[in-house]
């Protein structure tokens, strides 16, 4: 039977063929089309994608918070409702593994509708820029409200990187350029470049800037991976150039167009506002590209890709990736915890994005993890022992930090081997 090619972008329901779906949506697709021999395929979460426009509004909602009670603590509302609301929201919620059925991945890409939703994300930044920029200038804000603000506007800005993340991997140049537009707040446009070039492909080695090692607290691992990646996309971009055969002072140059848009972005913001903003702009940005970075923190933590025997590392596997299912923190970042399914298919969209059985799970959502990150040993305690059950007991098997490699290993009761002596 073929697939029934009604599909209407203003439901929710896709009518599915027997025969043809994988048999891992959970929503009993598979036995109704065993039974009936065709069924209707809802996706509960179609609607909830619009939750994650509403992130740029955090500045709105804070001043309305401030406005209505006069506590200016509520400035700081943006953390507040991710670090806190979420990680409570992510256990009373829940997890959701379910798939969508094989047959209808097609018809999920070609709907618009969800391609929208990450849209919508960039208009609402740059009206929340302004407004923030706005109230630092002329709002009679204390300096500690102004603080405030600007750390609500950073979680803005680092969650609009999920955004660009999103869009920058789409094989449409408007959608790439757009995540250029999302990156531009956080001065962060060689993401673009080191992502997409360098970090699809050095994933989970000790190659890759953007991998964390077993042992490595995020406070170590984030200049680690600043200047890394930094380093990094200039050397794609300039190797890219040099193939083409172009000089690369170019406003070609993906990394150079991408500092431009931030370099005009923050002069009109200073040209309206004045110098006043400065100082809040750039923190902003540090602590937006710095919320970025603690996400790709515990994306990989700890996993590696083994050499085969021709000194090659093995494919990127589900192995080699956290993910998790918690509902609301991946409604908050487009199914970005489904990250297993993004290394293997980077171009498919956040909403066909599937659950893998064999890759591993992180023990909550993004939200609670970023939160237990902060804190080194906890993070050690929890994570540390979840790797090596990963690796059924074998540490030696793991990504390890190499200045603290003796001590792990003998943590977890595995002697160093002593380097043979020649004589």
């Amino acid at each position: 039977m073929s697939v029934d090619r009604r599909l209407s972008t203003a439901s929710t329901s896709i009518p599915v063929a027997a025969g043809i779906g994988d048999g891992t949506a959970g929503d009993g697709a598979a036995g109704g089309m065993a039974e009936r021999g065709e069924v209707t395929w809802r996706d509960p979460k179609r609607y909830a994608w619009l939750l994650g426009a509403m992130v740029p509004l955090m500045p709105f909602a804070a001043w309305g918070l401030v406005e209505a009670t006069g506590a200016g603590v509520f400035w700081f509302y943006g953390p507040m409702l991710v670090f806190v609301v979420f990680p409570i929201l992510d256990i009373v919620v829940g997890l959701d593994p379910s798939n969508p059925p094989d047959s209808v991945l097609a018809w999920l890409e070609r709907d618009r509708y969800y391609r929208w939703c990450t849209y919508l994300f960039l208009p609402l930044l740059y009206v929340s820029l302004v407004f923030a920029c706005w109230m630092w200038a002329y709002g009679r804000l204390t300096v500690f409200d102004k603080i405030g603000l600007a750390v609500t506007l950073a979680t803005v800005t680092g969650i609009a990187i999920a955004d660009a993340h999103e869009l920058g991997h789409k094989r449409a140049s408007l959608e790439r350029w757009l995540s250029k537009i999302a990156l531009a707040p956080t001065g962060y446009g060689h993401f673009y470049i080191e992502h997409n070039r360098g970090h699809h492909v050095r994933v989970s080695t000790p190659e890759d800037p953007a991998s964390a090692r077993m042992g490595e607290s995020f406070y170590v691992f984030l200049p680690r991976t600043v200047l890394g990646s930094l380093r990094s996309a200039w050397r794609l971009e300039k190797a890219r150039f040099e193939r083409m055969g172009r000089l690369r002072w170019s406003i070609r140059n993906d990394l150079l167009n991408a500092w431009l848009m931030t370099i005009v972005l923050y002069a009109a913001l200073i040209g309206v506002f004045g110098v006043t903003v400065v100082p809040y702009l750039l923190a902003q940005a540090v602590l937006g590209f710095s919320l970025l970075e603690v996400v790709n923190y515990l994306e990989h933590y700890g996993l590696l890709r083994q050499r085969c025997e021709d000194g090659r590392y093995e494919r990127c596997r589900a192995a080699h990736s956290w993910n998790s299912n918690n509902v609301a923190s991946n409604v908050l970042l487009y199914h970005l915890q489904r990250h297993s399914d993004h290394h293997a298919y980077p171009v498919r969209r956040y909403q066909v994005l599937r659950h893998l059985e064999e890759a591993p799970q992180l023990p909550t959502g993004y939200a609670g993890m970023i939160v237990l990150a902060m804190i080194p040993p906890l993070w050690r305690r929890v994570m540390d022992r979840r790797l090596v059950e990963h690796y059924d007991g074998d540490v030696t098997r793991a990504n390890i930090n190499p200045r603290r490699r003796t001590r792990i290993l003998a943590r977890f009761g595995v002697a160093e081997p002593t380097p043979a002596v020649t004589r």
